[in-house]
């Protein structure tokens, strides 16, 4: 038996070399973690139990019967991230440079059906060229094996993507299926042809980090939802991302403690929001004021900036955020930046991640630029996650909210169950003085005259005195929301499912016997 173990720790250890000592050496001068090192800073200490350690591919063509290498260039398993179970697969680069085979696809899709079947987040790290081409289409089915289960899975699971290398071909598009993807600055690209290819297609000279760096896909081309500077800052990002999700579309949101005083004021946000409205103001600021400890984990951060979502916590419960910001292009909604907060929406609803969203949006965008992109249809988009979502929703107006864009962006009218307006918060179909240049278009030579009346229209709609009490919102009417109890009114959204008031609105006779009504009661709230 003695022996028996002995052959068994020399194959294990032969397993755990990879392509060899000098392929792991020439992966660290990439300033490239291996791909095992990656796992080992992923997952808590001693956790990771490996799947299919000695599995070989089966082709015979091309001399491959002579190039055998245990795991055949991916490593797989599972094991815990703070406690809670992960399935996980890693491409090693140092083993046919990361490709894809039947085996190695077999063992993706092994990995994919286990988490599934627990309901555990799935985590895929690619470092990897492609297709192995000497097996032919026998790769391409294995890559079909695996798209068919990152469909499966959407929606259930997690699935978090990490490209940490080259990614090209057949293998961009399991990435690009799952729910986030993140990279590493200057060491990974992802694009289906590469610069050699598309210079001899097109004639067009492009460098590898022009044509799929993460600076291409974090900022243009939103294919990536953040960047790190290296691997070790990137897995431990993605840790901290997976305190944020909860496991499956099932469990509720991951509860932690937390030291942060739910109740506490914040005086600095009476100061907040500048007093002339066109004024810009930082709403990234505002978000991280509100979250517990100020620990906000912004999502595609670099794209379509006029517009913030990320997750954070409020008494320790994670809640998803979705703002305008003032500080670019005044935070109007175009085509960039619905897609990226109707894909978030969609995420958190189908996660069972209630939503706060932070309003200052002047309108959308005009333009032929926006109107030939279809920003008709993208800013649908939105609307449609709002008004599908069956999470707790809470809105807080902070300034602008005009024309369509305050019914997109989570009013109450498609859906929202609490909206409250900040003292500053001006709702109206356009700004007054577009709206005085309209409706008084006759004076509009006179310049005192219009500015008497705009202040006349300004004042005739004085939302602070509209509240009438704290608890009107439960009636869907707006509320008016003191700046330093802004936090109150972020927990209204984790705790929508545990009292009275959201079954006393849903009873209201207003919404039984209006469009809505027929719909089924009461939504899925399961969050302690």
């Amino acid at each position: 038996m003695k022996d028996i173990l002995e052959k068994l720790e020399e194959r294990r250890a032969q397993a755990r070399l990879g392509g060899g000592e000098k392929r792991l050496e020439a992966q660290h001068k990439r300033g490239k973690l291996t791909a095992r090192e990656r796992i080992e800073l992923l997952l808590d200490h001693g956790s990771f139990e490996e799947f299919d350690m000695f599995v070989q591919h089966r082709s015979t063509d091309f001399g491959m019967e002579k190039q055998k290498i245990p795991g055949d260039g991916v490593v797989t398993g599972w094991g815990t991230v703070n406690g809670r179970t992960v399935f996980l697969f890693s491409k090693d680069f140092t083993v046919f440079g990361g490709s894809l085979s039947e085996a190695h696809a077999a063992k993706i899709v092994k990995v994919q059906d286990m988490a599934l079947k627990m309901r555990a987040p799935i985590i895929g790290i690619f470092d990897a060229g492609g297709a192995r081409i000497q097996e032919g289409v026998a790769a391409l089915g294995g890559y079909g094996e695996v798209f068919r289960r990152n469909v499966a899975a959407s929606g259930v699971i997690p699935q978090i993507s990490v490209i940490m290398g080259p990614c090209a071909g057949g293998d961009v598009y399991s990435p690009a299926m799952t729910d986030f993807i993140f990279m590493v600055r200057d060491t990974s690209y992802m694009f289906v042809t590469g610069p050699d290819v598309v210079k001899t297609v097109t004639n067009e000279v492009v460098t590898a980090e022009e044509l799929g760096g993460a600076k291409v896909h974090t900022s243009k081309s939103s294919i990536a939802d953040g960047s790190f500077e290296n691997d070790v800052e990137a897995i431990l990002q993605i840790r901290r991302l997976l305190d944020f999700l909860p496991a499956n579309n099932i469990e509720g949101v991951p509860e932690i403690e937390s030291f942060d005083d739910v109740n506490r004021l914040d005086k600095s946000l009476d100061t907040l929001i500048p007093d002339n409205p066109n004024k810009p103001y930082d709403m990234g600021e505002l978000i991280r004021r509100v979250v517990d400890e100020g620990d906000f984990f912004e999502i595609q951060a670099a794209y379509a900036r006029n517009i913030i979502t990320g997750f954070g916590r409020v008494e320790g419960r994670t809640v998803g955020f979705v703002a305008n910001q003032p500080l670019v292009l005044a935070g109007v909604l175009d085509s960039d930046a619905s897609r990226k907060a109707a894909r978030f929406v969609r995420f958190c609803n189908a996660f069972s991640i209630p939503i706060v969203t932070f309003v200052d949006v002047p309108g959308f965008l005009p333009g032929t630029a926006q109107e030939y992109g279809g920003l008709i249809k993208h800013g649908a988009k939105l609307l449609f996650a709002y008004s599908q979502a069956t999470v707790p929703l809470v809105t807080i107006i902070t300034r602008k909210a005009f024309g369509g864009a305050y019914d997109v962006m989570a009013s109450k009218h498609v859906g929202a169950d609490l909206n409250y307006a900040w003292p500053t918060a001006q709702i109206a179909v356009m700004g007054a003085k577009g709206a005085v240049e309209i409706i008084f278009r006759a004076e509009i030579g006179d310049a005192d005259k219009i500015a008497e009346r705009t202040k006349e229209y300004e004042d005739r709609f004085p939302l602070a005195l509209r509240g009438g009490g704290a608890r009107l919102h439960r009636r869907g009417d707006h509320a008016p929301l003191h700046p330093q109890a802004d936090r109150a009114g972020a927990r209204d959204a984790a705790h929508q499912g545990d009292g009275a008031a959201l079954e006393e609105a849903r009873q209201h006779p207003a919404l039984t016997a209006g469009p809505t009504a027929g719909r089924p009661s009461g939504r899925p709230f399961s969050f302690s």
